[in-house]
């Protein structure tokens, strides 16, 4: 099974967190799909830089976040409190010109 979660970076006691694609099978900090994102907890407010795109498209594609990552996907308004993908803007259908 796919999993969006965290991948630990950063020096002793100052972690840095990359928001990965891995299959569930892998270690923590061990082979990734793709990097979705980053999420830094030591800035004040902390830093989430996250493709919205990305990772709608992933879970669309039956990819499941941990927990960790689903309430950052919550706080970014990419899923919604049931844990349903609410669509990015740049993913939503052209409306047709008449």
């Amino acid at each position: 099974m796919v999993r969006i979660r965290l991948r630990r970076m950063g020096a002793k006691k100052k972690p840095f967190y990359r928001i990965v694609v891995s299959d569930q099978r892998n270690a923590r900090d061990g082979r990734f799909i793709e990097t979705i994102g980053t999420y830094n907890p030591l800035t004040e407010p902390p830093t989430i830089e996250l493709k919205a795109d990305r990772a709608a498209h992933w879970l669309s594609h039956g990819a499941q976040a941990s927990d960790a990552v689903a309430q950052l996907l919550k706080r970014q308004g990419i899923v919604d409190s049931a844990g349903k993908v609410i669509r990015p803007a740049e993913e939503a259908a052209p409306e047709a010109v008449a």
